[in-house]
């Protein structure tokens, strides 16, 4: 046997030595699922196990986090998303198989796509010009989301050939042309910012969408706008000389995927955490983390304190959206999310966030809406839905837009 062949057979068998141990226990909580994770400590790790729990809709309600030497112990105490849980033991023994062999396996990722990435100035109606600039090109949306955060906008858009329902060829003509007529919508309101608006196209792959989103709203800086220190996150650094340790306190309302949300950010930033404890008491979260820096260093500056504070802040509220839920589910066809869009911006609506997603020629379309002051619409306190052939609109928006989208056809009565 040659050295390589030896060489594979030894990297597959510590692989396979190193593999996480996952215990799930419903017996010693009576709230909540307990996720014990064994693995080797490898970089992200911790990342990869939250993302995976958040990605199955499961609410992390308390935690606690260990890395010593070369080893991690992660326990997780879940709930679903009605804070029951878990029973069905399908979903346990995925939730054990996917734990498994998630670090040693790659996802398909968003094969067949093109992916665009987008960030600028945010104003009323920019996605309803982005929309309709795809479709003008031909370019079926399959999966997109988009946040808003201090004014700024990011978005990652996963499109397809409408005729031949293949990738875009990046090196094309037309690819350039998107390019840069999406570039232009994005620089018509940047005015004299300081960061660059940017634009990017390329082939599916297998980045994480949330996890990229943080990551662009991390390069365009949209931490650097004063907080309201009233309504803001509570976030504290201090440092602990003889452990050479940080310590970071986090207190916040409690949501869905916040833990994936201050992980990913203090991981994108270059600190490991060593040690956690994450806890809920009615709605309130509160967070403590023992890291370092990628460098073995503890926070060693004041900038470097209050900038960790600020991108804390920034990302637990980038997904903290005030503003109307609406739900569009119905049969997709070309433009459709170009005519809704333009329904909400003729209608004074900013969408602050969006979650855009088509399978099996179903679109489902996930719109937080406000008004173009950033104020809520409060025509109607509860929301109601309609049901007209398999199609549900979950909305609480006043009825002249409710009379625009019956116009085009998306519900058969608003009444």
């Amino acid at each position: 046997m040659e050295f390589s062949d030896c060489s594979n057979e030894y990297e597959k068998l510590v692989v396979r030595m190193n593999m996480p141990r996952v215990v799930i226990d419903n017996g010693v909580c009576p709230n909540s699922t307990v996720v014990k994770i064994d693995s080797a400590r490898s970089p992200g790790i911790l990342l990869e196990s939250v993302q995976l729990l958040t990605d199955m809709n499961l609410w992390i309600r308390k935690a606690y986090i260990s890395s010593d030497g070369k080893w991690n112990m992660d326990v997780f105490h879940v709930s679903d998303l009605n804070g029951n849980k878990l029973t069905d033991e399908n979903l346990i023994r995925y939730i054990e198989k996917s734990i498994e062999t998630s670090h040693y396996t790659k996802s398909e990722g968003y094969t067949g796509l093109t992916a665009l990435e987008l960030t600028g100035t945010d104003r009323v109606g920019l996605l309803s010009d982005v929309f309709a600039v795809l479709a003008g090109l031909s370019c079926d949306v399959v999966e997109a989301k988009a946040w808003t955060h201090n004014g700024r906008i990011a978005s990652m858009i996963y499109v397809k050939d409408r005729n031949s329902g293949t990738p875009l060829d990046c090196d094309s003509d037309r690819v350039q042309l998107i390019e840069g007529q999406l570039r232009n919508l994005l620089k018509a309101d940047d005015g004299n910012y300081q960061n660059d608006t940017r634009t990017c196209v390329s082939y599916g792959g297998n980045t994480h969408m949330e996890r990229r989103l943080h990551q662009r709203m991390f390069m365009d800086r949209d931490y650097e706008k004063k907080f309201d220190s009233e309504t803001s996150p509570i976030v504290s650094v201090q440092n602990l000389p003889k452990r050479g340790y940080s310590v970071v306190n986090l207190q916040c309302k409690d949501r869905m995927k916040l833990l994936f949300d201050v992980v990913c950010t203090l991981t994108d930033m270059a600190y490991i955490v060593f040690h956690a404890a994450v806890r809920t008491v009615g709605e309130t979260a509160f967070l403590e983390f023992y890291v370092r820096h990628s460098d073995g260093n503890p926070v060693h500056s004041e900038p470097e304190r209050q900038r960790l504070i600020q991108c804390l802040q920034a990302a637990i509220e980038r997904r903290t959206v005030k503003g109307v839920r609406l739900e569009l589910c119905t049969a997709d066809r070309p433009g459709l999310l170009a005519e809704v869009t333009r329904v909400l911006r003729e209608n004074g609506s900013n969408i602050a966030r969006a979650e855009i997603s088509t399978k099996d020629g179903i679109a489902r379309n996930v719109f937080y809406v406000t008004d173009a002051n950033e104020v809520e619409k409060e025509q109607q306190q509860e929301p109601h839905q309609v049901h007209n052939g398999g199609e549900t609109v979950l909305v609480s928006l006043g009825s002249l837009l409710m009379r625009n989208l019956y116009q085009l056809g998306l519900i058969k009565s608003y009444f």
